[in-house]
């Protein structure tokens, strides 16, 4: 297959395993020794948790580029193209890089049956051997101790939160998913986590390999004001670290602080205005992310976010509550039918006036019957729509000046927004 389309590939890939998701490392490892892969990178910071791993990971990435170093990061799922999962110092890999990692992998994989995102995370390693980088930073896709990224052995595992999610895989107790995002920490090196009440089984897993572990709360804070926010942590010898009077972001401040802790882990130069550049010029696309569009000759503001569970639900509420609008919030919302619908709407249902509700191009979706039914039984004003692109076109016309447009609930609907942007926006 190696003269292939990026498209021919992941149509292949699709259908090369019988199962979408497989946990396991032994096939993966089988492949990464055919491979002869040893490391991606002389530095590797694994990262998992409920929420923020994306944002986490960019705030990583972002400071370890402003100290010169040649950055590889992976995550998943993509929004809108595949190539945005493998990146190189901020720049999405090409088809070519895709398509030649896809063909060494399936070269070297011979009888073992490997699943979508085992081949996608293979593919990124030979990809970023191949390249030369001084570090990565990996996304874990699901849990973390079974997850084919956990092959590598990691120099710093990040945790940044524990909720519950993906109970069919994790658990259904906050424990058991702790005992699962714990399996990326190593025996005597360095661990993180974000969570201010870890469960007990992260802990006690991390004493048992002797690990260093940082907690937020303890060993590292952060501080709010309206206008500011301010760091404490320490370096790797336990020593005060602190910055303070840092501008706000637009993407969480915890997940900056947990990417600073991570940074000055890694006993590396501690410059703060270089520190706090890096910081503001992370941005995430769907995470927090406003925009103004033209849409039919009017200016609209837009907020699109992937918040999917209740746990970044309630975190998106925050954030609205401390941007307030003139006007009133539209919601535009779709969910996976394996989501707890009444948490996110718990979160939410404050913050919006006005619901629009669609399925997501997934056979995984819940209907918009079933979101519609729930939001009216809050006595929520809501309409349902057949496409997302019907339930945006709706919001943007009912819109006003002082009014923005909230997307939100799943990466299938930040796409679906995302997708809609290009065709739509700046019509007439």
């Amino acid at each position: 297959m190696t003269g292939r389309s990026l498209a021919d590939w992941l149509a292949y890939l699709e259908q090369l395993h019988p199962t979408a998701i497989d946990m396991g490392l032994d096939r993966v490892r089988a492949v990464v020794g055919r491979l002869g892969l040893t490391r991606p990178a002389p530095l590797v910071i694994t990262v998992t948790g409920t929420n923020g791993k994306g944002s986490t990971c960019a705030f990583i990435a972002a400071l370890l580029s402003s100290r010169g170093y040649k950055v590889g990061s992976y995550s998943s799922p993509h929004l809108l193209r595949y190539n945005e999962r493998v990146q190189f110092d901020g720049h999405q890999a090409s088809d070519d890089q895709l398509c030649q990692a896809f063909s060494a992998v399936e070269a070297a994989r011979g009888e073992v049956s490997l699943t979508y995102f085992e081949m996608g995370t293979l593919a990124a390693f030979w990809m970023f051997e191949q390249s030369g980088l001084d570090a990565v930073v990996l996304e874990v896709g699901l849990g973390g101790r079974l997850d084919a990224v956990n092959v590598i052995d990691a120099d710093l595992a990040v945790i940044t939160n524990i909720g519950l999610d993906h109970a069919d895989w994790l658990g259904d107790t906050r424990d058991s998913v702790a005992y699962e995002k714990a399996g990326i920490m190593r025996d005597g090196v360095p661990a993180l986590c974000g969570d201010l009440d870890v469960p007990g089984p992260l802990l006690e897993h991390a004493e048992s390999l002797k690990s260093p572990l940082f907690l937020r709360g303890r060993d590292f804070d952060l501080a709010l004001d309206p206008h500011s926010w301010h760091w404490r942590g320490v370096g790797p010898g336990g020593e005060p670290l602190e910055l303070h009077d840092l501008p706000l972001l637009s993407l969480p401040m915890e997940n900056a602080a947990l990417a600073l802790q991570a940074y000055a882990t890694l006993a590396l130069p501690w410059e703060p205005a270089a520190l706090s550049a890096a910081l503001q010029r992370t941005r995430v696309v769907g995470r927090l992310d406003s925009r103004q569009i033209s849409w039919r000759g009017r200016e609209i503001s837009l907020l699109l976010d992937v918040g999917h569970n209740p746990h970044a639900a309630s975190y998106l509420a925050q954030r609205l509550e401390q941007r307030p609008v003139d006007g009133r919030r539209l919601a535009v919302f779709g969910l996976l039918a394996d989501k707890d619908l009444n948490g996110v709407l718990e979160a939410m249902s404050s913050c919006i006036a006005d619901w629009a509700v669609a399925p997501l191009l997934t056979p995984r979706t819940q209907s918009a019957t079933q979101l519609a039914a729930a939001l009216l039984e809050r006595g929520a004003s809501v309409s349902q729509y057949a496409s997302f692109e019907q339930a945006l076109d709706a919001q943007c016309a009912k819109a006003e000046a002082d009014d923005e447009v909230v997307v939100f609930g799943s990466f299938y609907c930040v796409a679906a927004a995302l997708d809609w942007l290009e065709q739509r926006a700046g019509d007439s």
